[in-house]
């Protein structure tokens, strides 16, 4: 029909065909909020088999998901193969709900479950697939969230028990905090950024993220003792859409500012690196999926850019993510792990762990993950 998006299909793709999309949010847990939900995309082919993707679950991940529900029937007969096709044409037809945001966001999960598909009909990792990894094993920081509300001796034992059970190799404080109140404690803050430096000692690697809480002049009166603490990065100091605020902050301090969290197209990052940002953090399940991060990777060589993505998914993101830093040479920091809650393992039951500070690259095909369906649909809403 007019509006299916099939290809003719490639050798490599011989005859398997997209049968059906499905797109549904997933309550791990009874009682779990939205933000701790999975966003999952499952596509199935006519051969029998099941790629797995996820979408941000910002509120749950039903904008995303309802944007996929929306275009799932056009993708039937769609070769899995011809997923930077489908990707384009789809962003198209959806340009004017966004293009940022939701519609993005349900791009990103269909291309790590085409992906997936590719490596499964293939039999290869997603990393085979993209030219090969530079490194099995992937060091990753401790992403500490929620600061904003807890005081100085509660948010040392939350950062301290992750330290000692977990091993990073680096540590982010998160804030988390009011984004309407803009330089509420500064004070405060400093504090506890103090506070983290004198339990970790002169020499551990420490990252700040102040959730975009700061103007431009907070920015810089943070950023100022950052720079004396040591701290190696200082994430998202001002608001994310006022480019040139943070542009601005990142020529005017020393330590390395970063953003583009809320990034969603590649022209947005060039807008971002343009300013005179050197540290960009799009993610995996906001922007375009793998084929996204493969064109920031191509942009930030380019310009010369650490590309170091934003990644606070415990599952499909997260394993999608590591596949993609392993196939970067320079890469720079640490992997972003955020949540060390075992809450997906019905589901998802070989989960990478982490071990000694790192995270072993999985090696089967596709994503490398093994899906209980029955369990997945268990909790599905």
């Amino acid at each position: 029909m007019e509006d299916t998006i099939g290809m003719q299909s490639s050798a490599a793709a011989g005859t398997h065909r997209i049968a059906g999309v499905e797109a549904f949010a997933v309550a791990w847990r009874p009682g779990d909020p939205p933000g701790r939900r999975t966003a999952l995309v499952r596509v199935r082919t006519d051969s029998g088999l099941t790629g797995y993707g996820e979408a941000s679950p910002m509120m749950g991940g039903d904008h995303s998901l309802l944007v996929t529900r929306d275009f799932s029937a056009s993708l039937t007969g769609a070769d899995p193969f011809d997923q930077a096709v489908i990707q384009d044409r789809l962003l198209h037809r959806y340009i004017k709900l966004g293009p940022e945001g939701a519609v993005t966001g349900a791009l990103a999960a269909l291309d790590i479950a085409l992906w997936d598909l590719k490596g499964k009909i293939l039999g290869l990792p997603i990393h085979k697939l993209m030219g090969g990894a530079w490194r099995n094993e992937l060091p990753f920081y401790a992403s500490v969230g929620g600061n904003a509300e807890r005081g100085v001796d509660e948010m040392l034992r939350v950062v301290e028990a992750r330290w000692t059970s977990e091993k990073p190799a680096a540590i982010k404080i998160r804030w988390d905090g009011d984004r309407t109140r803009q330089d509420y404690d500064i004070p405060g803050d400093i504090a506890k950024a103090r506070a983290v430096r004198d339990l970790v000692g002169p020499d551990y690697p420490l990252a700040f993220d102040a959730n975009n809480q700061y103007s431009v002049g907070g920015a810089i009166r943070v950023g100022r003792v950052l720079e004396e603490l040591g701290y190696l990065w200082f994430e998202e100091p001002v608001q994310h859409y006022d480019v040139r605020a943070m542009g601005e902050v990142a020529q005017r301090l020393d330590i390395t500012v970063s953003a583009a969290e809320q990034t969603y197209t590649t022209q947005a990052l060039v807008d971002m690196i343009s300013a005179g940002v050197r540290m960009v953090q799009p993610d995996i399940v906001k922007m375009g999926g793998i084929t996204g991060l493969m064109q920031c990777a191509a942009i930030c060589f380019a310009h010369g850019v650490e590309l170091v993505p934003h990644q606070t998914q415990p599952g499909i993101g997260h394993v999608a993510n590591l596949h993609l830093l392993s196939t970067i040479m320079h890469n720079t920091k640490p992997a972003e792990f955020a949540d060390p809650d075992d809450r997906m393992l019905p589901g998802i039951p070989n989960m990478p762990r982490p071990s000694g500070g790192c995270f072993a690259l999985p090696q089967g095909p596709g994503l490398g993950l093994d899906f209980d369906d029955a369990e997945i649909d268990a909790r599905r809403i």
